[in-house]
């Protein structure tokens, strides 16, 4: 295990590939072309970047007509990019003007995609009211539990959740926010929530980033349904 714990850090521990991984955090697939820019290395450097990175389980590809387009292999690696952000978010010791992002508006802290569901400002505060009123409960370190209120709630709000007790293990995962070094949601509930905000156009994704943009009628309703107010 020791092994394979030190192949995936050497993976992650390369600045290209790092700058690679990270472009993907917002679940789109990009093709190596870009990705070598976004890299700042060459188009042989960026391939065989690549092929180390599926080779490791950390990127799956997909061909179309000349060009193959890469993304993140899993939520999960999208997880552990997440929790190494925690890690250098952290204030060195003594240094007491550090601060993490600014939570303002359009910025990375205060909201943002982190693969598929919601994270940022945003994505902690919408995770801890849901707790706060009981239509989530943290059951252990890595999920949580959907109550009969929750349910209800998301249902009334069009959002689906499975029945099966399988799909129930992978539906509400507590995922540890970088910047806020907090819990947001995620699992299959969190990326059905971001998108269904989406599809109600209540938030926007802002073009080449991963910041997120609240819309007007977002701020209304995120305000009548949580309570949670943004300038």
């Amino acid at each position: 295990m020791h092994e394979d714990l030190s192949i995936a850090a050497n993976l992650l521990g390369d600045p290209g590939r790092a700058a690679m991984l990270l472009s993907l955090m917002g679940g789109i697939a990009l093709p190596a072309g870009e990705l070598a820019t976004i890299a700042n290395v060459s188009a042989q450097t960026a391939s065989g970047h690549l092929a180390k990175l599926v080779e490791g389980r950390l990127l799956s590809f997909e061909r179309q007509g000349r060009h193959r387009y890469y993304r993140l292999s899993s939520a999960e690696v999208a997880d552990a990019i997440e929790a190494l952000l925690v890690l250098t978010a952290r204030p060195r010791s003594g240094d007491r003007n550090h601060s993490l992002c600014q939570a303002s508006a359009g910025s990375l802290g205060h909201a943002r995609t982190c693969y598929s569901h919601l994270a940022g400002w945003l994505g902690v505060r919408i995770t801890e009211t849901l707790e706060e009123r009981d239509l989530l409960r943290a059951s252990d370190a890595k999920t949580y539990n959907v109550t009969p209120s929750g349910r209800a709630w998301m249902e009334a709000l069009g959002i689906e959740l499975p029945s099966s007790d399988l799909s129930q293990k992978k539906l509400a995962r507590r995922c540890l926010d970088w910047t806020e070094r907090r819990h947001h949601l995620a699992g299959t509930l969190g990326c059905a929530m971001y998108k269904r905000f989406n599809d109600l156009r209540w938030m926007a994704p802002m073009r080449d980033t991963r910041a997120v943009r609240v819309t007007l009628d977002g701020k209304r309703q995120l305000w009548d349904l949580l309570r949670i107010p943004i300038g």
